[in-house]
């Protein structure tokens, strides 16, 4: 074991899920790790926490789908059991029931993505306009996550691709935009095309159980983050929340020595940033350092997206056939979710009434609405899809608005988005958003890349052991022989026409 005074120090900063996963790592490993949360509390906006009255609200529901491998191994790791059975969901518009999803994993297991495309239950989407989808499949296996693919799709929007390859206009605006609202959390006008092509095949079309989903039976702060800080601070890591970084103290040869906290200075061998894009942009408004790097100065280009996460109690028992639910139709420009959290939280299981948690995504236009103007429209928008609402009433609420919450991939932002490297020596990036290598996303990706960190740390230090990152499931053999004929029809077209043509 290293002696204590020779203890090389690593100073994280954001307690999220890539945050935790470097520091989890690293003090395993013997480092002497400070972990700074700008929060009152660890997990930032996955957390959740407890009203005055005892009640546990979150910054909106978070799902655990199942090629989240890495995840899904840590949780074993640490011998905890946070997450409910494999749930079935549902989709719904204005019109009412659209779609109803089976446990994929249950069924005969198909080639991908046909298991998908036949076993889906789709309600009123005519046969005809979901084979329209068929030419976008050239899209998804000439899209491999390279940096060669993102730079050629990521000036696309999504709307222009799925137009582009003969999408039909029902099948765009009743699957593939709400997937959109959802999932990349805008519209997709405001959506990158390699982004789309990347959270599509991630979730749904790379392997027949991948839109399966879990999860957590209570806030993930409770269930997870908790014992997670527990095993981590007895590792030796210490966990400071309510403190915002500030700056950092650079030496020669663009060596970072420290990280300022207002008065406070943390000296570092190493510096790994684990923030969101709001975030990050927050800490290079008051940084001189960083703001001397071309790199962080371009971040201010980079956008993220409002979210509006809303708990209602109803003063009566409320049969909800499935437990999460997706919509589209009410607002043009904003998707939605509900939960019914009888069904999934612990807390909830023997409430005598119902507890729903619903919410907005790129719910710009609402964040400004008081809760006596949004409680009655989240109403409204339930009992359209679950007519069981309209006779119950709300007997306590709660309104939480997240201005710029989560990471907005729009079209050309791919540039701007920063590497684990930076050209300070020794700072690592992670986070949702930066740019790497390994085809996970949303939650999966801020863990494997504050692994990543971890080992570019572990590497540049020379102390420790790497730890071992799973990868996603490899590709289907006609997938890989799919990719294989697009790379060579792109280097014939390479070698055979003129180069004059927008990539």
């Amino acid at each position: 074991m290293i002696e204590e005074s020779q203890k090389k120090r690593v100073v994280v900063v954001g307690a999220g899920w890539a945050g935790l996963g470097a520091t989890y790592h690293l003090a395993k490993q013997g480092y002497d790790v400070t972990l700074l949360e700008a929060g009152p509390y660890p997990g930032g906006l996955v957390a959740g926490w407890k009203t005055g009255a005892g009640k546990s609200v979150e910054a909106g529901i978070h799902g655990f789908w199942y090629p989240y491998r890495n995840i899904f191994s840590l949780v074993n790791e640490l011998g905890i059991n946070p997450f409910t059975t494999w749930t079935r969901s549902s989709q719904y518009s204005p019109a009412g029931l659209e779609v109803t999803s089976p446990i994929f994993q249950d069924l005969p297991r198909l080639p991908a993505p046909l298991g998908t495309f036949l076993y889906t239950q789709f309600q009123r989407l005519p046969i005809a306009d979901r084979l329209s989808a068929l030419p976008l499949l050239y899209a998804v296996a000439d899209f491999d996550n390279s940096d060669e693919a993102w730079r050629r799709y990521d000036f696309v929007t999504a709307r222009e691709l799925f137009k582009d390859f003969g999408v039909s206009a029902r099948l765009y605006r009743e699957a593939f935009e709400p997937m959109l609202l959802v999932g990349l959390f805008a519209p997709g006008e405001q959506c990158s095309a390699a982004a789309t092509l990347g959270m599509l095949y991630f979730f749904i079309l790379a392997h027949q159980p991948d839109f399966d989903v879990v999860w957590c039976r209570g806030t993930v702060g409770e269930k997870i983050f908790r014992p997670w800080v527990e095993r981590i601070e007895k590792a030796g890591a210490r966990v400071l929340p309510k403190h915002r970084v500030t700056d950092l103290i650079v030496g020669s040869n663009e060596h970072v020595k420290g990280v300022v906290c207002g008065d406070e200075v943390f000296d570092a061998d190493a510096v790994v940033f684990a923030v969101g894009i709001t975030g990050m942009q927050k800490i290079v408004s008051t940084s001189a350092s960083l703001q001397s790097h071309e790199e962080f100065r371009n971040l201010s280009n980079l956008g993220a997206i409002d979210v509006l996460a809303t708990r209602l109690w109803f003063d009566s028992k409320i049969d909800i056939p499935r437990p999460s639910n997706a919509c589209f139709g009410f607002d043009a420009t904003t998707g939605w979710t509900f939960f019914d959290l009888n069904a999934l939280h612990d807390e909830y299981h023997h409430e005598p009434a119902t507890v729903i948690e619903a919410d907005f995504y790129h719910a710009n236009q609402f964040v400004s609405m008081s809760d006596e103007e949004i409680i009655p429209k989240v109403q409204h928008y339930l009992e359209t899809c679950v007519p069981g609402f309209r006779e119950a009433k709300v007997i306590d609420s709660s309104v939480i608005r997240l201005p710029k919450a989560v990471t907005h991939f729009a079209p050309g932002s791919y540039r701007h988005m920063l590497p684990a490297k930076t050209s300070f020596e020794n700072v690592f990036m992670s986070g949702d958003w930066i740019v790497n290598r390994h085809g996970s996303w949303s939650q999966e990706k801020a863990y494997v890349t504050g692994l990543e960190a971890a080992n570019l740390v572990v590497s540049y230090l020379g102390e420790g052991t790497p730890t071992v990152i799973l990868p996603v499931e490899e590709d289907e053999m006609h997938i890989q022989v799919a990719r294989s004929l697009t790379q060579t029809v792109r280097n014939i077209g390479k070698s055979i026409l003129p180069n004059f043509w927008l990539p």
